[in-house]
């Protein structure tokens, strides 16, 4: 992939000896990974990462205390005096885990573990793409705000020097009306771009309080030169898809220790005292019957509940896959469009102010058409930040829905 910022920056490089390209490319490298660290520092303050990021610390003690030993021992203590007898009885209980749930509710709370982990990926990627997004629109809608206010200064200059003609009768008034308007149409638009641009600038510090105009946006190099293709073991990787999975395999191991608590743990007991002088021993094994109750409608429940998350994680899967290759094909498709507008366009609009005042100057253009023109080199312009802005959003949602977006910034462990 070649887009607009790769062509600028290979054009540049050209005009400087090797050694100051060399230097130049490493200090910008280094800028670069500066810029991603303070990036992901950002990114992992935020009350919602942290707040994930809380839910899975959470979710990893709830599993730790799913992995103990499901019975704990019970002690009995009695005492009574009958006549001159002090009699006493000392008894220790213990249910045995005959059917190791305790091994079956171990592997479902790893499996829990693992879904909250990737959850909190998905934050992670979440507001990345946010944040990425979010920068993206500030500086197009910076780059248009000084396009538009270019403009408005040089109609304000036009309307000026055209006051000036018409007063020596050299254009007349007509032409001195169409300027005004130009220039209050302008004026208009240069209010909504601002707008914007305040509007950008306010969500950029919802999302990142440390950041400022001076900041700026993302570095040139922080786009990569392609995108790693998609695969199904890939996708099968992607957060969301990944926690979906493990949900259901805690389902399975869920649904297995309903299985196995329908059927009966012995409770084994001993019983040490002494009643009326006499020093008594006993042992009790007592069995609980599963007679009135047999526990199947819980079993039934908990393979429907395994069955419906199984069905959730195919359909996220598949989900995730037709999202990823429409984001994919959305993105060339700018990317594209993108290329050919630099090729043909890209030049030729920023040599063209040049041109048209001369041509005006000398007569061979009139002030009708001037304006006319000018007005359509600044659509071009403006044309092209936004197509520019728009393919770098879809770049953004196909790293995104590929999983790769946050790694740009920061590794995913």
């Amino acid at each position: 992939m070649t887009n607009l910022f790769l062509k600028r920056l290979t054009g540049a490089i050209w005009c400087f000896p090797l050694g100051v390209v060399c230097a130049s490319f490493l200090q910008s490298q280094a800028l670069a990974g500066d810029w991603n660290s303070w990036l992901a520092t950002q990114i992992n303050q935020h009350p919602d990462v942290l707040a994930a990021k809380e839910r899975w610390q959470g979710m990893n003690a709830n599993a730790e205390a799913m992995g103990q030993p499901i019975y704990n021992p019970a002690l009995s203590v009695g005492a009574d005096r009958n006549g001159d007898e002090n009699n006493y009885a000392v008894g220790l209980e213990q249910t045995i885990d005959l059917w190791d749930r305790r091994s079956v509710n171990t592997k479902q709370a790893t499996f829990l573990k693992t879904a909250a982990m990737h959850m909190y990926k998905q934050q992670v990627l979440n507001k990345t793409a946010e944040v990425v997004a979010a920068l993206v629109e500030w500086k197009t809608a910076s780059q248009a705000a000084d396009i538009a206010q270019s403009q408005k200064v040089q109609l304000t200059s036009l309307l000026q020097l055209v006051d000036a003609q018409q007063k020596t009768g050299d254009i007349g008034a007509v032409d001195a009306q169409l300027t005004l308007l130009s220039l209050s149409q302008q004026i208009a638009q240069v209010a909504d771009i601002e707008a914007s641009l305040v509007r950008a600038e306010v969500q950029l510090q919802e999302l990142l309080p440390e950041w400022s105009q001076s900041r700026g946006g993302l570095p040139d190099d922080f786009w990569p030169s392609s995108i790693v293709e998609a695969t199904d073991e890939n996708l099968s990787q992607y957060p969301l898809v990944a926690s979906s999975e493990a949900m259901w395999r805690s389902k399975i191991e869920h649904a297995e220790s309903v299985r196995r608590a329908a059927k009966p743990d012995p409770t084994f007991g001993i019983n040490a005292g002494r009643d009326g002088g006499d020093s008594l021993v006993g042992l009790t094994v007592s069995v609980p019957l599963h007679v009135r109750n047999n526990f199947d409608a819980e079993s039934r429940e908990a393979q429907s509940l395994e069955l419906e998350a199984e069905a959730q994680w195919i359909a996220t899967f598949r989900k995730q896959r037709v999202n990823w290759r429409a984001a994919r094909s959305s993105w060339q498709r700018y990317e594209y469009h993108l290329n050919s507008w630099q090729s043909l366009l890209g030049n030729r609009v920023n040599n063209s102010e040049q041109l048209l005042e001369r041509q005006w100057q000398s007569g061979d253009l009139s002030t009708p058409n001037y304006l006319l023109a000018l007005n359509q080199r600044t659509e071009s312009l403006l044309a092209g930040i936004e197509l520019e802005k728009q393919a770098l959003l879809a770049l953004t949602e196909a790293l995104y829905q590929s999983g790769q977006l946050a790694t740009l910034i920061q590794p995913m462990n």
